[in-house]
This record gives C-alpha cells, sequence and structure tokens, in this order.
C-alpha cells in the first residue's frame, strides 16, 4: 500500500481524517495547540542565521531545502559503523557495529529556528520496523511517531514523512520509538533557536549526546540488554579521540547535554562555574539558575549549561561516575579469585537475574557474586579493570614503579588503574599543543574545554581552518605556566 494512503487510513481510523490526510497534517496542527500564540509565531520575521550556530564535535550536520517555505530534511535510518577508538599499541580500533541516521551515529543534527515549519522525510533501511519521536517538541499526535497509537510502524524499505511547526525553542533531540534501537544508537539532537536570542548572548554553544554501550573485548555489536556498560561516549568517541571544545578566553559559552543512555550521568567542568539555563523544557528562567560545576544529566534528559570562560587552560568536562572515565572495563578488578568457593565477578544476564539453569536455588553456582551482565568471571591472578591490555602496558607500568614485583603483590587491591597514553593516535588541529601525555588521564566519557589566549586561540583556529594534524610534540603553551 503506498505509504501516504496508509497514514491517511491510519488517521482516518482513529483520530479523524483532518489530522492525517497527507499534508492536510500541516494545515491543522495549529489547532492541536490551543495554549500558542500561532498567529504571532507564524507572522513574526524570523531572520534567518541571528544566532550562534552549534557546534556537534565529531558529529554533522543536517542539511535541508526550502521548498514553499518550508525545510524539508531527509533522514535514513541504517546499520553504521563508528569508531570509538584509533588503533593504538594497546589495542586494536575499536569499531563498532551500531544503527543511525544518514551514515552516522548519532545521527547528524538539525539545526532550525523557532517559528519554521520542517518536513522531515524518514526512510527506514533497517532489517526491521522503527518510528521517530521528536522528544520533547510539541507537535500534532500524529507526528508523535509511538507506532500503534499514534502512527503504523514504518517498515523496512518504507518512507514515513513528518511535517510540523516549531513553536518552541531549546534543546531536544530524534531517537526511534523502539526501546532497543535507542540502546544500539538511533538518536541526534534537534536545536530549535529563539526568534529573539537569549540573554545574555553566548559566543560559542556546543552539543553533546551522552551515551553507554557493553561491549565485550572481542565483539562489534553491543548487548543492548545489559545493566552494565563498559564503553562511555560523548557524540559517538570515546576518550582521549573526543574532538576538545575550543573556546577563547573571556567569551560566554553554552554546553548542550543530552543523555540517551541506561545511566544517569554527572557531568562536571573543572576550572568553572556554570548555571544550568535550559532543559528539554526549554529555557530556564533567570531567577531559578544557581552556580554549581556539576550537572546530573539524567536518561531522556536534556541540559543547557553556561558559563564566562575566564580561565586560560585545557579543563576537563567528563562524567564523574568513576567507572565512566575508563574504557573496555569488565567486573574484575584486583585478585578476586574463584576457583568453585567464594565471590565470584562478572557473572551474566541469566545469573544476575537470579535465574536456574541448573542445579537448584541453593547450589554453589548461584552465591553471591559481582557484575550485571558482561558475563566475564574473574580467575586466580591479579587483573586490571582495563581489559586488553598489552605486556607492553604492563611492562611500562612496572617500569615506572619504585616497588619490586614481589613488593606490588603485597598491597591489597593491586592493581587499579594503568596510564596508557595515546597521543599520536588521536591526533587533530584541536589537540595541538597539548603536553605530552595528555591522552594517560582522558577514558570513556571525557573530552576537554580549551580556554585560550586570544593570540593562542587565533593561531589554533587557522590550524583548524586549514585542517593541520600534524603531529606535535611541541612544548605547551605559556598560559600553561600562569597563575
Amino acid at each position: 500500500m503506498n505509504r501516504t494512503r496508509r497514514n491517511f487510513l491510519w488517521g482516518s481510523t482513529f483520530l479523524g481524517a483532518s489530522l492525517f490526510a497527507g499534508r492536510k497534517v500541516a494545515a491543522q496542527d495549529k489547532h492541536d495547540h490551543a495554549g500558542h500564540d500561532h498567529k504571532t509565531v507564524e507572522q513574526a520575521a524570523v531572520p534567518e542565521g541571528d544566532f550562534v550556530p552549534v557546534h556537534t564535535p565529531d558529529l554533522g550536520k543536517l542539511p535541508y531545502k526550502v521548498e514553499n517555505g518550508v525545510k524539508v530534511f531527509h533522514l535514513i535510518a541504517e546499520p553504521v559503523k563508528r569508531q570509538f577508538l584509533p588503533a593504538s599499541p594497546w589495542a586494536p580500533a575499536k569499531v563498532v557495529d551500531l544503527w543511525g541516521y544518514n551514515g552516522s551515529m548519532p545521527g547528524p543534527a538539525i539545526e532550525v529556528m523557532e517559528g519554521d515549519r520542517v518536513r522531515i522525510i524518514v526512510t527506514n533501511k533497517l532489517p526491521e520496523p522503527t518510528s521517530m519521536h521528536w522528544h520533547g517538541l510539541e507537535v500534532p499526535i500524529g507526528m508523535d511517531g509511538v507506532p500503534g497509537i499514534s502512527q503504523p510502524l514504518i517498515m523496512p524499505g518504507e518512507t514515513f514523512t513528518y511535517e510540523f511547526t516549531l513553536y518552541q525553542n531549546g534543546t531536544f533531540f530524534y531517537h526511534s520509538h523502539m526501546p532497543m534501537q535507542e540502546l544500539v544508537g538511533m538518536i541526534g539532537l534537534f536545536i530549535v533557536h529563539p526568534r529573539k536570542p537569549h540573554l545574555p548572548r553566548v559566543d560559542k554553544d556546543f552539543g553533546l549526546i551522552l551515551q553507554g554501550w557493553a561491549i565485550l573485548p572481542n565483539n562489534t555489536v553491543p548487548n543492548t540488554l545489559a545493566m552494565e556498560f563498559n564503553w562511555l561516549t560523548f557524540n559517538g568517541k570515546a576518550g582521549p579521540d573526543c574532538t576538545p571544545l575550543i573556546v577563547k578566553q573571556g567569551e560566554r559559552v553554552r554546553i548542550r547535554l543530552v543523555n540517551l543512555s541506561m545511566d544517569h550521568h554527572p557531568i562536571h567542568l573543572h576550572g568553572h562555574q556554570f548555571y544550568v539555563t535550559g532543559t528539554e523544557g526549554g529555557r530556564i528562567p533567570q531567577s531559578a539558575w544557581y552556580p554549581g560545576n556539576t550537572v546530573l544529566v539524567g536518561v531522556a534528559q536534556a541540559r543547557d549549561i553556561e558559563f564566562e570562560a575566564k580561565y586560560a587552560g585545557e579543563w576537563m568536562l567528563h562524567c564523574h561516575l568513576p567507572h565512566h572515565m575508563m574504557n573496555q572495563m569488565v567486573s574484575m578488578v584486583g585478585p578476586m579469585a574463584h576457583l568453585g568457593h567464594g565471590m565470584q565477578t562478572g557473572k551474566g544476564m541469566e545469573e544476575g537475574m537470579g535465574i536456574v539453569t541448573k542445579g537448584h536455588a541453593l547450589s554453589e553456582e548461584l552465591g553471591p557474586s559481582f557484575g550485571r551482565g558482561l558475563g566475564i568471571t574473574s580467575l586466580e591472578r591479579p587483573v586490571s579493570s582495563l581489559v586488553g591490555l598489552q605486556q607492553q602496558a604492563q611492562h611500562q607500568h612496572h617500569q615506572h614503579s619504585g616497588l619490586s614485583e614481589a613488593e606490588k603483590k603485597k598491597v591489597p587491591g593491586y592493581p587499579q588503574d594503568m596510564w596508557m597514553t595515546m597521543d599520536d593516535e588521536v591526533a587533530k588541529p584541536e589537540t595541538y599543543g597539548l603536553p605530552p601525555g595528555w591522552t594517560g588521564s582522558m577514558m570513556g566519557m571525557m573530552t576537554l574545554v580549551r580556554v585560550l589566549p586570544p593570540a593562542d586561540y587565533e593561531k589554533l583556529m587557522a590550524r583548524i581552518k586549514e585542517g593541520r594534524t600534524e603531529k606535535s610534540k611541541s612544548a605547551p603553551p605559556s598560559h600553561r605556566h600562569e597563575d
């Protein structure tokens, strides 16, 4: 059946043909939001480009064409590959099989203006049905994207057209409304700029998507059933491969944080205090702002933070959950042993849920255990929380210790952390001038906000514009030694 015809029949059956008959959706959506002053929005002059564009490190923007005053976007849901980290002396490249949009995971950002009318044509190139929800946006019910309630499923090979007018502004996002598809990567930013810029105006505007993944060392497909996660990413990249945010000292900065994972994330900024100025519901009244340097971004939430970049330096921006500050963790820290007795670690999902697969409920196999789903059990040997380290890593760590191997083994809990650098492997224009070894501190959901004095900023921006990515061991900028 023709897709447009299917949309019409679906709406006619459940809510009346006037809401769903092809382009009639566009004509009727103003009547579905009586609380908005639609006349004011639709007649207002929307100054195209009167905003600071949102920079989404390591992600692109979704292009559009204007047809009869409507901004038309094309989104393709499809399988994608994403490299969380490049190859290094410590491990091969971490390339993951995910689902996303237009060859990207997360999908490309949609950036529009309040008052715009948008038409988003979604084509499904996945092997199973999908749908699209516009998270936080107030749209007609026929455009809400919940299959079985507001629309039919978009079957493989089919296309569904969403169309609505934007009566809000703020940080929103789009995602599949199939929950396991959300966990395999189907999300993208949807930024709506206000017709009248918010005050105080910002000089830089960034967007970051927070995600977590359970991926065994030799696997490429995330376990979407897991409850414990060992890869954490900003915009589909793990530290230290996240592209730093480049800021000139004295600028006012906004960072938009969106979380679609199974964990909440306390995002912490070093060196500066910020205000939380917006949520997925829009702008917070300034009277309700309060200072902080850590904001909890809950699942399915957006948080806008703003601050004045007063202090020069390379300031970390990261989730402060300790396990989220690492890559490729599994539940085996220190020499915790089991040989049929004692505490077990890294049990699989069935065991973690108490499912009896053999023996009886009081059998030894169902004894106390650590771990909720990565399914790796510890052995009678010292192991690190960082799995897959090669002998070179262990050797380097031992060389820089003042203790003998025998003395180390006497320390309860050893080993815990390893120091691994990969400066050259993640070199890009935005990392130029960072001190040698900077990557040793960067793993998991971590990136840098580089606040540079004007002269250093201009030099680095010129390098970025030229795309100069040569690796550098140069001395750090002079501001590193300032008080």
